[in-house]
């Protein structure tokens, strides 16, 4: 069988992504071996994401090893890909999903709830912040970057109060007793395509494609397809005020979204259902627009959010 090279970031959550994909590789008799690369998004560490305004932060550096044929294939998380593939690449594989929702860890507290006033919580996503001030404006929101085990260290040195992550992350890594409440998309709409991981490759490799056609999953593809397809229209990546969760319920595809000012001031949510992934993203992302999106979303970057970007 065939020799693959995996790229992955160097982080602990990441390698772990990589080497699941490997092990099943492997098991269909491929010789894996997975090269580290880092990227802007590893190298800038002391400023909150939403602030660094580079498209593609995690990805560029693997895309660009992948084009130069240093790599066969990359294992990202989904939610770090811009919505917009460039032309020389393509989605190969989305896996089964872990679980997407967010969830508060905290060492003394029970809920977001049970905070006391001015309580420090760590987060650097815009979208978690905003739903965050809009469940409790008095909270302190503090940045928080680093790899899952350096957040878990900071909430742990009593730096913060609480922290919000994702669940996909812990569970992964098998660090869930840091988790005192799985917070419903109800209260913190997570991040399009989170929980899913991508499978990158070259697009006129062929070889590669039938290699990892079997990792593809259908429901995963289906529901991740139609978040983005919501966060394309809206003009937006993996760092905005947006949160976009898809379910398969009882065979009906339902979309529910949100997009928020990061003070939590406005806060506004959409849902609806429907056959076909992308139609519906584009739907339930028009009409959150409609409503006012568009000024949040202007407020936010200062600039017109119909003109699809990632930051």
């Amino acid at each position: 069988m065939a020799l693959l090279r995996i790229g992955s970031r160097g982080s602990q959550l990441a390698l772990w992504q990589a080497n699941h994909v490997r092990a099943l590789l492997e098991q269909r008799g491929h010789k894996i071996e997975i090269e580290i690369i880092k990227t802007t998004g590893d190298k800038i560490t002391e400023v909150a994401l939403s602030q660094v305004g580079t498209k593609g932060m995690f990805t560029k550096e693997i895309e660009e090893a992948l084009a130069e044929q240093r790599i066969d294939l990359a294992v990202h998380s989904l939610k770090d890909l811009p919505t917009e593939i460039s032309s020389g690449f393509e989605i190969a594989a989305i896996p089964v999903r872990e679980d997407a929702r967010d969830v508060f860890c905290s060492r003394k507290y029970a809920s977001i709830k049970d905070l006391p006033n001015g309580a420090r919580v760590g987060t650097s996503s815009l979208r978690r912040q905003a739903q965050l001030k809009t469940l409790r404006p008095d909270l302190g929101i503090h940045p928080l970057r680093g790899n899952v085990d350096s957040r878990l260290r900071k909430l742990e040195a009593g730096d913060y109060a609480a922290v919000i992550l994702a669940a996909a992350g812990l569970n992964r890594l098998g660090k869930r007793e840091c988790v005192r409440q799985v917070l419903s998309p109800k209260l913190m709409c997570p991040a399009a395509g989170q929980g899913a991981l991508a499978v990158e490759i070259r697009k006129d490799d062929s070889a590669v494609r039938q290699h990892v056609a079997f990792l593809d999953d259908k429901a995963a593809r289906t529901t991740t397809a139609c978040e983005r397809a919501l966060l394309n229209r809206m003009g937006g990546g993996c760092q905005v005020p947006i949160g976009a969760l898809a379910e398969v319920i009882d065979g009906k595809l339902l979309l529910e979204a949100i997009v928020a000012r990061p003070d939590g001031t406005k806060l506004l949510r959409e849902s609806g259902q429907g056959d076909d992934p992308v139609q519906l993203g584009e739907m339930v992302g028009e009409a959150l627009l409609r409503r006012g999106g568009d000024s949040i979303l202007q407020e936010v970057y200062g600039r017109t959010a119909m003109t699809p970007q990632q930051p």
